[in-house]
């Protein structure tokens, strides 16, 4: 078992040893001078009932001791976030990377539409890691905190509201976050296309991991080419550049197209990963086809018999630390009693 956050345990420990060497170490005479001296106490120490006090005393203290000790390392592992390796056989249950690509304004009906679903989908998953990427912004790094990604989803996809239902100060505040999207840049020598959007939603998966240990897929939603017809300033991908980018890494492209804006190129690219192209609309028809997507996941190498994926694994300090509690109250009951 690994620690992700390490340091935060030995600062802990570190705490702990410097709390139990001062109970040890420090002087106690201040304190045994303000106890009131008794005649005859060795009498009182041989009786039955006192020894078996002092040692029922003995027994609760040092099981206190021991429980809070061990509560507060379990604790401590705990924040540190543990990772384990995770195994299967079965290829359909090795975990997926999922970038979502916008290539078209956030404030549209149809991005609203597709962040929505994706919100609602991200509470469901368990192993995955989703993300978000619009033409020149990382907005979302693959994340498995669901609970970010959903808000974040769910944010901006409240910018597509009509801004007759918002008040002025909201509607200000939603176009100047509309904005930051995708702020827009323009260059005197380059001209952003469809390939370029690709290619840096493919640079969104972590290139130190092995392109087979997780399968991984990008959903585009926005137009088949970005340029326009007299746009003559060079761009910096291709659609062949991206297609080898994707089938090294092991990528599904699927390309989700506004009617009639729709290209042979990204849906010969889509079709070459694995993946799907459809025109779509905002409503019903967004849902369906990102339902058909999500029915047919990348699929991993059929020829591996076996898959592992480095992951946070904090069951056994959590177990631990619950445990601990657990008797920890109920030693203090038994004391009281």
């Amino acid at each position: 078992m690994g620690l992700t956050w390490w340091p935060l345990a030995i600062a802990g420990f570190a705490c702990l040893a410097v709390a139990v060497a001062m109970a040890l170490l420090l002087p106690m005479e201040r304190e045994r001078r303000q106890l009131r001296p008794m005649a005859n106490t060795s009498r009182l120490t041989r009786l039955p009932e006192y020894a078996r006090l002092a040692r029922a005393r003995l027994m609760s203290t040092v099981a206190t001791l021991v429980l809070l000790v061990l509560l507060f390392g379990a604790v401590m592992l705990a924040a540190a976030r543990p990772t384990g390796w995770s195994w299967t056989v079965n290829s359909t249950e090795r975990p997926e990377d999922i970038m979502l690509c916008v290539n078209q304004p956030v404030a549209d009906q149809s991005t609203a539409d597709f962040l929505t679903f994706f919100a609602d989908q991200a509470r469901t998953y368990g192993s995955e890691r989703i993300g978000l990427t619009s033409p020149n912004r990382r907005v979302v790094p693959l994340t498995r905190d669901y609970q970010y990604a959903a808000e974040r989803f769910g944010d901006l996809a409240q910018l597509a509201k009509p801004p007759a239902d918002v008040p002025a100060p909201e509607a200000a505040a939603m176009r100047r976050d509309a904005a930051r999207f995708s702020p827009r840049v323009t260059y005197a020598d380059y001209a952003t296309s469809t390939p370029d959007v690709l290619a840096m939603c493919l640079a969104g998966f972590p290139s130190f991991e092995p392109a087979d240990s997780r399968r991984r897929s990008v959903i585009y939603l926005g137009p088949g080419e970005a340029r326009g017809d007299d746009e003559t300033r060079p761009s910096l991908f291709s659609a062949q550049d991206v297609e080898a980018e994707a089938i090294e890494a092991g990528v599904q492209i699927n390309a989700l197209t506004p009617p009639g804006q729709g290209s042979a190129a990204l849906r010969s690219l889509a079709e070459t990963t694995g993946g799907q192209a459809f025109p779509v609309q905002a409503g019903a028809t967004m849902n369906s086809t990102l339902d058909d997507i999500r029915a047919d996941p990348p699929r991993a190498d059929a020829n591996r018999t076996a898959a592992g994926w480095l992951g946070d694994s904090p069951n056994i300090p959590l177990v631990a630390a619950v445990v601990a509690a657990v008797l920890l109250c109920l030693a203090l009951v038994v004391l009281r009693r």
